[in-house]
C-alpha cells in the first residue's frame, strides 16, 4: 500500500466558478488503495468525450472556463486530477512520483471508464503525459486540442529552470503566490482555489516532485516513450488537431509550440492568445469556442 493523504472535502467548498460534483476512481493493481478524483460533466452516453488533462501544480479547476462550452456542444467532459493533485489522494513519498507511475494510471483510468471518441485536451504535464497515450489505444482517440506543452526530450530552456527554482526554494511551496506570478489575471480567490487541495506541506510531494521529473538529459524515465509518441504524431496520427498558444509563456510558449506543430501531422495554424501565459486555460472560453467550431461541433 502506498502511504497517502486525502484533502478534506471542506477545502473544496464554495470555490469560485467550480460548481462541479466530484467523482472517484478506485485504483487497481499498483494503485490499489489510492482514490483518484475526476469531473464527469455532460451526458454519460454522449458519443463524444473531451478528456481534459491538467499539469503541475494545477488540477481540474484549471478547466472550469472550458468545460461548460464542451458540455453545451453535447459532449461528455472528463477531467481527472492526477494523483497528488486536486481531490485525488496524494502519496507522501516524493519517490512514488515518476513518469510511468502517472502515465500508467491514466491508461488504466481511460480503460476503466472505457472512453471512446476522445478529444484529448492537454497542457503542461497534461501533454507531457497525455501526448504519449493515444499511441497505446489509437482507436479511442479522435481529436487533439493542444495548449502550451511538449514531449520531453532531455532539453530545457532557461525559463523552465527559473520555474523549477520557484518550486525548489521552499518545501512548503507557496502555490497561490506562484499561480499569481504566472497567471496575473487570477483574482486572489482563484489563486487560493488552486492552493485549496494542499492544506500543508505534507500534501505537496507531487507539487515539489514534478519539476524534478522533467528530463534534463536523455537518460530520464519517459524519454523513450516520448520518442515513440513523437513518431506516432508525425507518421500515424490522422485526426484533426487544434492548437492554442499562450503567447506570454516563455517556457512552453511560441517557440516550443512551433516545434510541436511541426511534429503533429496536419496541425493547422494555431490560435494565438496574446494576453495568455503558461496557464492558457485561464482564457479558455474563447479557445473552447474556436476549437469546437474548427472541429465542426458548432457553426
Amino acid at each position: 500500500m502506498i502511504d497517502a493523504v486525502r484533502t478534506p472535502d471542506a477545502r473544496f467548498a464554495s470555490l469560485p466558478d467550480y460548481p462541479f460534483s466530484p467523482n472517484y476512481f478506485e485504483g487497481q493493481g499498483d494503485y490499489q488503495g489510492l482514490r483518484g478524483h475526476y469531473l464527469d460533466e455532460g451526458p454519460k452516453d454522449a458519443e463524444e468525450v473531451f478528456l481534459c488533462l491538467h499539469g503541475q501544480p494545477t488540477w481540474s479547476y484549471l478547466y472550469r472556463k472550458m468545460i461548460p462550452h464542451f458540455v453545451a456542444a453535447g459532449a461528455r467532459v472528463i477531467a481527472p486530477d492526477l494523483l497528488g493533485f486536486g481531490r485525488s489522494d496524494k502519496p507522501v513519498d516524493e519517490a512514488t512520483y515518476d513518469f510511468h507511475f502517472h502515465r500508467n494510471y491514466l491508461l488504466s483510468f481511460i480503460e476503466a471508464l472505457d472512453l471512446r471518441n476522445v478529444t484529448l485536451v492537454c497542457q503542461d504535464w497534461g501533454g507531457l503525459l497525455g501526448l504519449t497515450l493515444p499511441m497505446e489505444a489509437p482507436e479511442r482517440f479522435k481529436r487533439l486540442l493542444i495548449m502550451n506543452t511538449a514531449l520531453i526530450n532531455g532539453h530545457v530552456n532557461q525559463a523552465f529552470l527559473d520555474w523549477k527554482a520557484d518550486f525548489d526554494r521552499d518545501p512548503d511551496v507557496p502555490l497561490a503566490q506562484i499561480m499569481k506570478k504566472y497567471a496575473p489575471s487570477l483574482s486572489e480567490a482563484e489563486a487560493e482555489a488552486y492552493e485549496a487541495p494542499f492544506p500543508s506541506i505534507e500534501y505537496k510531494a507531487g507539487v515539489r516532485r514534478f519539476p524534478q521529473m522533467v528530463a534534463t538529459s536523455t537518460d530520464f524515465p519517459g524519454i523513450n516513450t516520448s520518442r515513440r509518441a513523437a513518431e506516432f504524431w508525425s507518421t500515424q496520427w490522422q485526426g484533426p488537431s487544434f492548437m492554442a498558444i499562450g503567447m506570454q509563456d516563455k517556457m512552453l510558449g511560441p517557440e516550443v509550440m512551433g516545434y510541436m506543430r511541426s511534429l503533429i501531422s496536419g496541425c493547422p495554424e494555431p490560435m494565438e492568445v496574446p494576453e495568455a501565459g503558461h496557464f492558457v486555460q485561464e482564457f479558455g472560453g474563447p479557445i473552447a469556442e474556436r476549437a469546437l467550431k474548427a472541429f465542426g461541433f458548432t457553426q
